[in-house]
């Protein structure tokens, strides 16, 4: 960590401000302000472009928020890191997906150091320690410098002050709470009777300050500020003091000098467990849980249900947040197992019968029949304050007759069933743990000295572990109980996931044994479902490729899995999608091994690739009308889902993004050879995914796969298209050398095999690399061949890419007139062919065209049409090298502070997309625009980046951008004179 990152400071809790060491930071505007706080307030957490637009604008967002936005995040981004270069990854205002994070230091957030305070305080009070928890909670509060977010704009920020505002106050009852428990009674009634004033319907510090005055000797004034909250109370909203404060006064009324006692011939039953000692993060679902059980409703029964899988921390969680309410529950706490997870649930009936007897009722004295006990159940709760836990439930059905029925009581229910026919207060779906919440868990148990040795390999074993707290705690108790282990050797024992499972078992604590509970329990569909969902090696399955695995329709998948998702056995993490933690895929995939034939489990996974190949190619379709690509495919075996428009196809592609890749390489590795020309044309449908810069990666890990288990079989035609789409993988990650070789060997494999379109397609890209490279000559060569391939097949769709593209090389061999019509011939078939995306593309080529010959006005126009249908088909990296070639055109008509605001658009939105050359053309045109509006220190700036980047890539471009830094650009500038070549 850089020392700047290490000084970083900012608070919250009170005017939004930042300071990196002893300089204060400029954090710009109020609503640069507003982005800021949302980030820090998510703590780590993503936030995407839509949630951050909706904090800041709400339901009126201006027309350009995106791009404002946008332009927030880069001042950002230089003032957090004014060292970075532009090619440099951001470290601190990071780029997740399609939104940002911020990645700060721990202790770099006031707001977060007040939650940290608050926590050691609970732990403190837990411990028997109220003077230390004490002046843990002094220590937060001396944190706060007034409003929070004081002056910060937007609906996020509305919502958070008063989130904030409220954690001040409740941290401030529990201070005045431990204040009367240590016996400074008088000390603080000057400061309740302030509270009070500042906060006159709140009930909890008047019935503090009612105590404080009793305890001090001033029972008139205790019963006075009662007197006076029934007058507000009534006047201000119509009600009555609820049930606390209505026993404080009555407690005053009877005994001043004790009035927290409770009385004596009351049986207080406390069942609780023991509070996990070691209990770690869930810091969000601990506050969410004890402001439901904490609250006191007139009418309604507090209630909160924790659903989750085995082994996720259920009990732990609720004891620790009995615990920590135990105290607001002075009348007593019943806690029952009801074994619900097991074969033998606990009966209602021997529940109650307990109850009653823990409440005071004499055995002989306790009713038999369900109803009655329950009757009597509900009598004796009546008037009192009671927790009821009811850990580990069946069902809803189960937990009804325990239920209290005074809302001055409150029940916790723990369950892996999802309990909705309940009427909770609060439902916890409780998940895995976060990776820092786990890391904390680990440390806790085993010593800072272990983990921090190995930083590395602790966190791959919780990445192992999937950040399950069984899981985590049966590791750290194998390394806790052998010293000499380390952790990496640990983490080799659980590298082979066939013994991963009997691996995470220590003492009575078993993984496997907590899955192979619930499996038992699912009826015989349930249990086929959730033994072939698994086999898939996608992170999530839709409820149609559900339905394709299953060989059902999609109605009964998504039946099935959310049966699953019930038990807890499935997370669905958007409706129609499901996803299983990897421990529990790797128990079923265990149970799919032993239980399913081979035949039904291969039968599954080609049907999935079927259906993924036969639905994209319906996609490509859709956005592609009559593209020889999609027509040039295997006929799939089953039916694609089908898209009713563009967008439709486009957000298909974009969500089953993952889905897609993983069932191209799980199909490559598969001992099927059918599976594999259908995995290499799957591979090929997934261009428009490689178009917008976001999936390079997982295509470039698809394609060897396919490569890889092409050239074991002697499978030259998969081989072939495989490297077809390696050579645009490596076009647009600037490999330009690595994409013409890996394109003349997809042009061997399609020639050998009389792949016909993979020779057309292999030689338009031979000829792109060849106009990168700066041999515009060679790129017509190439793009000629091409044409003549695809009307060798009658494929109108390659024809009109290649002459699209045919315009730039000419102009670069200067056959200008040539190039026009190549690129308006391109563009003209693409318009009648209705080819969606590629309309864009050959407005593009078009654009480039036009500016070159001198017709930059056309030029503009042009870029503003593919910009439109870019943005439409969220292509970022199109969008990128659009904008650059509209502001060239915007400088050649003489409109530089136009230019300067277009190519700062392209510098921001290639950066995001991480393509570096379109990057370098970027800030190169951005550098001219700047200078020719007198700013020649940012223009030098600007085109150092570019250089430094150029070389890196040894571009054509170096030498140009090196003669702008030495002055001796010419009239027409550089910028112009590269146009055909970039």
């Amino acid at each position: 960590m850089d020392d700047r990152l290490a000084d970083l400071r900012f608070t919250v809790l009170g005017p939004v401000r930042g300071r990196c060491g002893a300089d204060e930071l400029d954090l710009g505007p109020p609503q640069q302000r507003a982005l800021l706080a949302a980030l820090l307030l998510r703590e780590g957490r993503a936030a995407s472009a839509p949630e951050l637009v909706d904090a800041l604008w709400g339901d009126d967002p201006p027309a350009r928020a995106v791009g404002a936005l946008r332009t927030y995040v880069s001042r950002l981004r230089r003032l957090l890191e004014p060292g970075r270069g532009s090619g440099d990854a951001a470290r601190v205002l990071v780029t997740v997906g399609g939104g940002y994070a911020l990645r700060l230091p721990d202790g770099a957030l006031d707001a977060a150091d007040f939650e940290r305070d608050l926590a050691a305080a609970e732990a403190a009070r837990a411990a028997g320690d109220p003077a230390g928890a004490r002046e843990l909670l002094r220590t937060a509060l001396g944190r706060w410098r007034g409003e929070p977010l004081a002056g910060v704009p937007g609906p996020f920020a509305e919502t958070q002050r008063a989130r904030l505002a409220e954690r001040r106050l409740t941290a401030l009852d529990r201070r005045f709470a431990l204040d009367l428990e240590l016996g400074d009674h008088a000390e603080i009634v000057a400061e309740l009777s302030a509270l009070v004033a500042e906060h006159p319907l709140r009930e909890r510090p008047r019935g503090l300050l009612m105590l404080a005055l009793s305890r001090s000797g001033r029972q008139a004034e205790a019963l006075a500020v009662y007197d006076d909250a029934r007058r507000v109370l009534a006047e201000e909203l119509g009600i009555e003091p609820g049930p606390e404060l209505s026993g404080i006064h009555a407690r005053v009324l009877v005994s001043p000098g004790g009035p927290g006692a409770p009385a004596p011939t009351a049986a207080r039953p406390a069942q609780l467990p023991g509070d996990v000692a070691d209990f770690t993060g869930r810091a969000e679902q601990v506050g969410a849980l004890c402001a439901a059980l904490r609250a006191r409703p007139r009418r309604a029964l507090p209630i909160c249900a924790v659903a989750g899988a085995g082994g996720v921390g259920k009990t732990a969680l609720a004891l620790h947040v009995a615990h920590r309410v135990r105290g607001d529950h002075p009348d007593g706490q019943l806690y029952v197992d009801l074994h619900g997870a097991g074969g033998d649930p606990a009966e209602p009936r021997t529940v109650l019968g307990s109850f009653l007897q823990a409440l005071g009722v004499a055995r002989d004295a306790v009713p038999d029949g369900l109803a009655e006990r329950a009757a009597l159940y509900r009598t004796r709760l009546a008037g009192r304050r009671v927790l009821v836990l009811l850990d580990n439930a069946r069902d809803a059905e189960q937990v009804r007759p325990l239920l209290p029925g005074d809302p001055g009581c409150a029940v916790l229910v723990t369950s892996r069933a999802k309990l909705g026919g309940l009427d909770a207060a609060r439902f916890i779906d409780l998940d895995a743990m976060e990776p820092a919440e786990s890391l904390a868990l680990l440390t806790r148990i085993v010593g800072d000295a272990r983990t921090g040795a190995e930083p590395g390999a602790a966190a791959e074993l919780l990445e192992v572990c999937g950040h399950l707290p069984l899981a985590v705690r049966i590791v750290a108790a194998r390394l806790a109980a052998r010293p000499s282990w380390t952790v990496a050797s640990l983490l080799r024992r659980l590298d082979d996931e066939d013994r991963r499972l009997a691996e995470l078992r220590v003492a009575d604590l078993a993984v496997e044994a907590v899955f192979r509970l619930a499996y038992r329990q699912l009826d015989d569909r349930q249990r086929r479902a959730f033994r072939l969902l698994a086999l898939a090696d996608g992170p999530s399955v839709s409820r149609e490729a559900a339905a394709a695995l299953l060989g059902t329709d999609a109605f009964d998948a998504e039946e099935l899995c959310e049966s699953l998702v019930d038990v807890s056995l499935l997370r669905s993490p958007t409706a129609g999608r499901y996803r299983y933690h990897d421990l529990v895929r790797l128990y079923a995939r265990g149970r799919a091994a032993a239980d399913e034939p081979a035949a039904e489990r291969a039968a599954a996974l080609r049907r999935l690739l079927h259906f993924c190949l036969a639905t994209a190619r319906d996609a490509h379709l859709t956005l592609n009308p009559g593209d020889g690509r999609a027509l040039n495919t295997l006929p799939p075996r089953g039916r694609g889902l089908g898209f009713a428009d563009q967008r439709a196809a486009r957000d298909w592609l974009f969500t089953e993004a993952d889905t897609l890749f993983a069932a191209i390489a799980q199909a490559a590795r598969d001992a099927d050879r059918s599976l594999l020309p259908p995995a290499a044309d799957l591979l090929l449908m997934t261009d428009a995914l490689v178009d917008s810069g976001l999936y390079r990666h997982e295509c470039e890990q698809a394609a060897y796969a396919v490569i890889d288990a092409a050239w074991e079989r002697r499978d030259l035609r998969s081989e072939g298209r495989a490297h077809l789409q390696l050579g645009w993988v490596y076009f647009y990650a600037d490999r330009i050398a690595d994409a013409a070789a890996v394109c003349r060997t997809a042009l061997r494999r399609g020639r050998e095999t009389g792949d016909v379109w993979t020779v057309g397609d292999a030689l338009g890209r031979l000829g792109a690399c060849a106009l990168m490279a700066g041999r515009p000559a060679e790129a017509v060569r190439h793009k000629e061949a091409a044409l003549a391939a695809f009307r060798k097949i009658g494929d109108r769709y390659g024809e009109a890419n290649i002459w699209a593209g045919l315009g730039r090389p000419l102009l670069g061999a200067g056959r200008a007139a040539e190039a026009v019509a190549a690129a308006e011939r391109g563009l003209s078939l693409h318009r009648a062919l209705g080819s969606g995306s590629r309309i864009g593309y050959a407005l593009y080529q078009s654009a480039v065209v036009l500016e070159g010959v001198g017709r930059p006005a056309e030029a503009v126009a042009r870029c503003g049409e593919a910009l439109r249908v870019f943005r439409g088909g969220r292509n970022r990296q199109w969008e990128g090298l659009t904008m650059v070639r509209a502001a060239a055109a915007l400088l050649a008509l003489g409109s530089p502070a136009e230019a300067a605001r277009v190519a700062a658009d392209a510098v921001a939105v290639t950066g995001e997309v991480g393509y570096a050359w379109g990057h370098a053309q970027a800030l190169r045109v951005l550098g001219r625009a700047l200078h020719d509006l007198g700013d020649a220190d940012a223009a030098r700036e600007r085109w150092t980046e570019a250089l430094r980047i150029f070389q890196r890539l040894n571009a054509p471009e170096t030498g140009e951008v090196r003669t702008l830094l030495h002055g001796h650009d010419g009239p027409e500038g550089p910028v112009t004179r590269s146009a055909s070549t970039a």
